[in-house]
């Protein structure tokens, strides 16, 4: 197993997107989790059913669509903005919708990282935004990046570099996928980015070429930092 030396305060993991760890840092240091939730809405299926939003889902905080209540969507539609601009109204309202209430959807994904083998995660909403007793590790967000890595609903959304949002009264915004890597290195194929004050720039990113899949994990990094890290390692990984 090879290891990766620091280039920053950023905690690492790296792993083959098909078999196990490749390589990881600090994999253990205790962090708050950028958001995870998506694996279980793609899994729950029926995405094409429409869900109707409630005002509870709007109380959301710094990043929002505004998604406003008592307009009605499909989730297919959610869930893209998810994955590519990561609106925390959004987050809130899937994860209301799938489980009736943000703490049964939390129970809900504790449940679903413990059978993964991402036992030391514990997660209380569906955002990442930072809360007491919520934290996680680069090691189990890239078992969780695995997991998501092989549903083709989540692999057909996170490589778009933007897409255009309809709203309920039928204007249009374009979004802009999050991760820049996507666009620095033509050969990554998207995941998923993540701030907060407390745990710092995040981004997990995957990559392939012939015969090889990778997804890396940096948490903590800098603002600047968090794109150079995660294509370095994409990089060493693919071409190891």
């Amino acid at each position: 197993m090879a290891c990766i030396s620091a280039i920053r305060r950023a905690q690492r993991e790296q792993v083959n997107a098909r078999r196990p760890t490749l390589a990881r840092e600090t994999t253990f240091q205790f962090r708050p989790p950028p958001s995870r939730r998506a694996l279980i809405i793609a899994e729950t299926g029926y995405l094409d059913r429409t869900v109707k939003v409630e005002p509870i889902d709007t109380f959301a905080e710094p990043v929002r669509l505004n998604i406003r209540p008592g307009e009605v969507y499909q989730r297919i539609d959610l869930l893209r903005a998810l994955l590519v601009k990561s609106p925390n109204d959004v987050a809130r309202c899937l994860a209301r919708d799938n489980t009736g209430s943000i703490e049964a959807f939390a129970e809900k994904m504790n449940a679903k990282a413990q059978m993964l083998g991402a036992t030391h995660s514990h997660f209380l909403n569906p955002n990442g935004l930072p809360i007491p007793g919520q934290y996680s590790t680069a090691r189990d967000l890239a078992i969780i990046a695995r997991a998501a890595y092989a549903n083709p609903t989540i692999r057909s959304i996170v490589c778009l570099p933007q897409l255009v949002f309809r709203y309920a009264n039928g204007r249009t915004r374009e979004l802009e996928n999050t991760n820049k890597v996507l666009k620095r290195l033509p050969f990554c194929n998207g995941m998923k980015t993540g701030y907060t004050e407390a745990a710092g720039h995040c981004l997990i990113a995957s990559g392939s070429r012939p015969g090889r899949d990778i997804i890396v994990v940096v948490l903590g990094d800098t603002k600047s930092g968090v794109w150079t890290d995660a294509a370095s390692l994409l990089s060493w990984g693919l071409w190891l």
